[in-house]
């Protein structure tokens, strides 16, 4: 077994680098110099920790272009695309310094003979192993509000975004952090998993597909480590029978191509009323095939290649099953006979129960659209499926979807009338085997610490 790993440019085929992996015990030595930083860092105050988070932040959006650049070499995303994943990045930092002094203080409760004090302490040294679709942002959103609760990080990066890896590790040095407050270690899956049990890991955080995660968990289980999973999703788009169609149209159209379609909160099944079933078909092959796809670093390009080659290929995999259990292809479909990991714009209909665009996440620019009778029938539709991250609802009646939300739609997080990437004021995470735990908002910063109560009996 080969001990490099390759970065190929997925829109040119070419290689950009060849990375050589650590070894076991190098792996090792590196969380235990984490660990030591650790039992340093927790002793710091808060005010030290959003200073460098804060000064983060501000690399980030001075190095912007370069971050950018880098996205687009690695992983194909469209090159102003990563601009927005660096704006958020930025975003993430600058709320955890601002708030995590308060989201992580003291606090005090009166008892019975005396009072107490819940102190929210850290536990030490997180894995987390991290996909490459949003490569800046999947590291950022977990390691910046755990490093605020006092913990230190180690990273296991996907292999495609090796450079990405590197440059985050950077970015933390040149941000003031201490040597091994995050560390970047350059391994693959099989060493990341044995990596649970080393006695420094107190937990572990992964976000990837629902197969990974439970082996993941099931791993940590046996050690009693806590993890937060977020996994994959099938999200489904509700078209009610008072949506505003245009609205409904142009937002499914961007929050399922957004990153090339390969986004865990895609907007994947359009469920729609029967009553505008043929307009919403109509409308949305349209503005599919209306989208251009090619290189990710021209400025009229919407639609870039699939990170690689066997992602590309899974898809089509599962395209080619749906129809042959017996769903149509409205457009797209069909590899395209260029160079680059490319898969066009594409949409599906005519679905049910055991096709794998009915059941599975198609993580690339492929849609699903199924008819529901009424209202009703859409939101079965919606919760028939074994994942619960996002969804959607369009309607005029906002009270009315705001109650579906709340008391009906199975996920951890829903859209009304349009569709959001995460933000860092608000929860995120799913239900179901989409995973559990939440990032952002103030609830990261609470996953891996320890809630310690402290009773003072006078």
């Amino acid at each position: 077994m080969s001990n490099t790993v390759k970065t190929i440019n997925p829109a040119t085929e070419q290689t950009i680098e060849t990375y050589t992996l650590l070894s076991q015990e190098e792996a090792e030595q590196a969380i235990e110099k984490s660990h030591e930083t650790y039992l340093k860092w927790r002793l710091t105050s808060f005010t030290e920790r959003a200073k460098h988070l804060n000064k983060l932040a501000s690399l980030f959006e001075e190095q912007k272009e370069a971050i950018a650049k880098l996205m687009t070499e690695e992983m194909g995303k469209v090159y102003e695309q990563g601009f927005q994943e660096v704006e958020l990045c930025a975003g993430i930092c600058r709320y955890t310094a601002e708030h995590g002094p308060q989201v992580l203080a003291d606090e005090e409760r009166n008892m019975d003979g005396g009072r107490a004090i819940i102190s929210y302490q850290p536990t030490g040294v997180l894995l987390g192993i991290q996909p490459w679709n949003f490569p800046l942002y999947q590291v950022i959103r977990y390691s910046a509000a755990n490093i605020m609760a006092g913990n230190t990080t180690v990273l296991k990066h996907a292999g495609n975004v090796f450079g990405m890896a590197e440059k985050i590790e950077t970015l933390f040095k040149q941000a003031g952090f201490p040597e091994h407050c995050f560390s970047n270690l350059l391994i693959d899956g099989k060493t990341a998993s044995s990596l649970i049990s080393h006695k420094a890991i107190s937990g572990v955080t992964f976000t990837g597909s629902d197969g990974t995660g439970k082996k993941v968990a099931e791993e940590a289980g046996k050690h009693v480590k806590k993890t937060v999973l977020e996994l994959g999703s099938n999200d489904a788009y509700l078209v009610l029978d008072d949506a505003d169609l245009e609205l409904a149209v142009k937002t499914c159209v961007t929050g399922r191509m957004i990153n090339n379609g390969e986004t865990c909160v895609s907007a994947k099944r359009f469920v729609v009323v029967e009553s505008l079933y043929d307009d919403f078909k109509a409308q949305i092959k349209e503005q599919f095939e209306a989208l251009k796809m090619g290189d990710p670093m021209a400025d009229d390009t919407d639609l870039g290649p699939m990170a690689r080659e066997d992602l590309r290929d899974k898809i089509h995999d599962q395209v080619m099953q749906s129809v042959k259990a017996g769903a149509n292809v409205i457009t797209g479909g069909e590899v395209p006979s260029q160079t680059g990991y490319y898969y066009p714009p594409t949409l599906l209909d005519n679905l049910a129960p055991g096709m794998p665009a009915y059941d599975d996440e198609l993580f690339g620019p492929v849609a699903s659209l199924i008819k529901a009778k009424d209202n009703d029938d859409a939101m079965r539709i919606a919760n028939d499926s074994r994942y619960g991250l996002g969804g959607g609802i369009f309607s005029k009646d906002e009270k009315k979807a705001i109650e579906l939300a709340k008391k009906h739609f199975d996920t951890g997080m829903i859209n009304i009338n349009g569709y959001g990437l995460a933000q860092p004021n608000l929860p995120f995470g799913g239900v179901k085997e989409s995973g559990y735990g939440r990032e952002h908002g103030g609830f990261g910063m609470r996953e891996f610490v320890n809630i310690k109560c402290i009773m003072i009996n006078s």
